[in-house]
C-alpha cells in the first residue's frame, strides 16, 4: 500500500483529502518566499545607509583636506618674502666696473661682432668737455629686444670710456616687456632676474654679464637660455664673494617678482622725468630726457649726450621706429 495517497476515511471524498493535504505545503512556500524577500530588502536598505554614510564621511574629509591645503598655500605665500635686490637704485643698477666687457663670443662660439668707432667718432669730446657734472645715462633693457642689442653693440665702447673717465654714470634697468615671446619660457623675465642677481652678488661683473646677454641674444620666439645656462654665463664672468649663492639666485628666479613690478612702474612713468614712460622694449634717457635717435648710430647718441649735458638738447630729433615686436608688460 503506497503512502503517497492515504486512504480517505469512510464517507469523505478523496478529492477533499488531496486538497487538504496540499494546502499547507503551498502556503509554506509562499511564506518562505515572502520572508526571504523581506530579508533581501532589509539588507539592501542597510547597504544604502552604509554607502550614504561613507559618502558623507568622505565628503567631509575631502573638504577638510582642501581647507588644510588652501590654508597651507595661503600661509606659505604670505610668509614667503618678495625679494628685492638691495643694490637697486630706483629699479636700476649703477655700473661700478667695466672690466672684460669686450671678450664676448656669440652663441655658436665665434667672436661676436663689436662696433669700432671711426676716427671721426673717436674725436668726439667726452661729456665733461663742456660740463663739469657727469651726465646720467639710464638704459631700460629687455634682454630679448633686438633694439637693445643694437644699441649696446653700437655704444659699448664709448660708454666704457665715459664711465672710466667719470664723465657719465651708467645705470641699467632690466625689464620684461617680451616675456610672452619665448615659447612660454618667459626668457626676458628670467634674464632680467638673472641680471639683478649678478648686480646683487657680483656687481663688478654686471656690465660684462649685461653685455653677454645682449651680444649672445636668442632670437625672438625661441626658448632662450635655461636658468642653468644663465647661471653658467654669469659665473664665467665671476661669481663674486659667493658663487653658490649667485647660482641659486639665478636658478630659482629669485627676483622675478621684482622685475615684474619694476617693469610695471616704468610703464606707468619714470620718476624724476617730465612724463617719460617706458613704451618700447628698449629705452635710453640722458639726464631724464628720452633719446629718440637712431639706436645703431653711436655718433648721434654721443651728440645727444653732449647737447643734453650742456642744457641744449636737440629739439629736432624725430622718433625713429624701432624694428622690435610690440611691447607688452609681463602678465
Amino acid at each position: 500500500m503506497s503512502g503517497d495517497n492515504p486512504t480517505p476515511p469512510e464517507g469523505v471524498p478523496s478529492s477533499e483529502v488531496t486538497e487538504t493535504a496540499s494546502t499547507p505545503t503551498v502556503q509554506g512556500r509562499r511564506d518562505a518566499v515572502r520572508e526571504k524577500a523581506q530579508q533581501v530588502h532589509v539588507q539592501q536598505s542597510r547597504a544604502r545607509v552604509v554607502r550614504r554614510s561613507a559618502l558623507a564621511v568622505g565628503a567631509v574629509a575631502a573638504v577638510a583636506v582642501l581647507a588644510v591645503v588652501v590654508s597651507w598655500a595661503i600661509g606659505g605665500a604670505a610668509s614667503r618674502p618678495q625679494l628685492s635686490p638691495e643694490s637697486a637704485e630706483k629699479d636700476g643698477f649703477v655700473v661700478t666696473s667695466i672690466a672684460g666687457a669686450a671678450s664676448i663670443t656669440s652663441m655658436d662660439g665665434a667672436p661676436a661682432p663689436t662696433e669700432t668707432p671711426s676716427a671721426e667718432e673717436s674725436a668726439e669730446p667726452s661729456p665733461t668737455a663742456t660740463t663739469s657734472a657727469p651726465v646720467q645715462i639710464h638704459v631700460f633693457v629687455d634682454y630679448l629686444s633686438p633694439a637693445a642689442k643694437e644699441w649696446q653693440l653700437a655704444n659699448a665702447t664709448q660708454l666704457s670710456s665715459w664711465v672710466a673717465e667719470g664723465a657719465a654714470t651708467l645705470t641699467y634697468h632690466p625689464v620684461s616687456m617680451l616675456a610672452a615671446k619665448s615659447n612660454g619660457t618667459k626668457y626676458s623675465l628670467r634674464a632680467a632676474s638673472a641680471a639683478a642677481c649678478v648686480a646683487t652678488y657680483a656687481p663688478a661683473s654686471f656690465f660684462g654679464f649685461n653685455d653677454d646677454l645682449l651680444q649672445r641674444q636668442p632670437a625672438v620666439d625661441s626658448d632662450g637660455f635655461s636658468d642653468k645656462e644663465l647661471a653658467d654665463i654669469a659665473l664665467a664672468r665671476g661669481g663674486g664673494d659667493d658663487p653658490k649663492k649667485l647660482r641659486e639666485c639665478i636658478e630659482t628666479q629669485a627676483f622675478a617678482s621684482w622685475v615684474k613690478a619694476a617693469t610695471e612702474r616704468a610703464v606707468a612713468g619714470i620718476d624724476g622725468t617730465d612724463g617719460v614712460a617706458l613704451d618700447s622694449t628698449s629705452m635710453v634717457t640722458v639726464n631724464d630726457q628720452k633719446y629718440m635717435g637712431e639706436m645703431t648710430d653711436p655718433a648721434e647718441f654721443s651728440q645727444f649726450v653732449l647737447t643734453t649735458a650742456s642744457g641744449k638738447a636737440s629739439k629736432s630729433q624725430a622718433a625713429t621706429p624701432s624694428p622690435t615686436p610690440t611691447a607688452s608688460v609681463t602678465p
